[in-house]
């Protein structure tokens, strides 16, 4: 049996500390894992049983292109998640389906190209500025209530590159309390951790593939808990893998995001996770 753990070139190594974690376990399960750069148009697709997307993390500048590769290798092999999935997860407008559908999700707004780059219901308060395609906190700004011009300019800049803008008031508790990334495993919850704030008032855009983060093993509340059923329930289908990060909302936990494409899954923080991972992507191969 075959597996590529698809990756991106820039990733040192091909693999990050989970990536070789995860190709450890099921190489000690009899399958033949290696790292596959999703863009490589040398890598034979079709020789492979299955293709688990890990750390592509530099699709965000080539969504289109990262979408048609997903596609093209559905038709070949087994791909998870399969594509669907990936064009859904990759695209922050899904938090308006989210919260369309009754789900507790951090106030957002989505700014189309053409639209005034001032004209928000959260220029008034703190707030983040991100485009709706985007990875590792890249493009990413925290916008204080008298840094009108700042905020805009980051927009207008985002809008006139063709991109789509979401905008969400800034959640201060996470300053203190931080935010809460929920795993789940073939739809089952495997473990949780928290995540330090990452940006800072004033501070400025992320270099590199993404922004470093403060990690810790977390047991999530039964509120955090419950929140995250609710998603994988509304995700439908069991997934590989599926993580949903919260952040601590005046009223109760609020979903962040919903990651499903490329999420590090924190395999190093929870015993028997990269076992239990494994295990989800024989039964699969099987």
């Amino acid at each position: 049996m075959r597996v590529a753990l698809a990756t991106s070139r820039e990733v040192p190594g091909l693999l990050d500390d989970e990536g070789r974690l995860l190709q450890e376990r099921l190489r000690a399960l009899g399958v033949d894992a290696e790292p596959a750069v999703w863009d490589d148009e040398h890598v034979a697709w079709a020789s492979y049983d299955l293709v688990v997307v890990r750390s592509t993390w530099d699709y965000p500048a080539r969504h289109a292109a990262f979408l048609a590769w997903a596609d093209a290798v559905s038709r070949v092999t087994a791909l998870h998640n399969p594509a669907p999935v990936l064009a859904w997860t990759t695209d922050k407008h899904y938090l308006l389906e989210l919260a369309a559908a009754g789900l507790p999700v951090v106030p957002s707004a989505v700014l189309e190209p053409g639209h005034d780059p001032a004209a928000h219901p959260y220029r008034d308060v703190e707030h983040v500025v991100k485009p709706c395609v985007s990875a590792g906190s890249r493009d990413t700004l925290r916008c204080g209530p008298d840094e009108g011009t700042r905020s805009a300019d980051h927009v207008a800049a985002l809008l006139d590159a063709g991109r789509s803008v979401l905008v969400q008031p800034y959640l201060a508790a996470v300053d203190e309390v931080g935010e809460t990334a929920v795993v789940a495993i073939d739809g089952v919850p495997s473990h949780a951790v928290r995540k330090a704030a990452i940006l800072a008032p004033g501070g400025g855009l992320v270099e590199g593939l993404f922004a470093e983060e403060d990690i810790s093993a977390r047991e999530p509340s039964p509120v955090e808990s419950a929140v995250a059923a609710r998603v994988l329930e509304h995700l439908g289908t069991p997934l590989l893998y599926a993580r949903v990060d919260l952040l601590p909302g005046p009223e109760g936990p609020q979903v962040l995001e919903v990651e499903l494409a490329e999420p590090s899954l924190f395999l190093d923080h929870a015993p028997g996770a990269a076992d239990r991972l494994a295990d989800a992507v024989v039964r699969r191969l099987r």
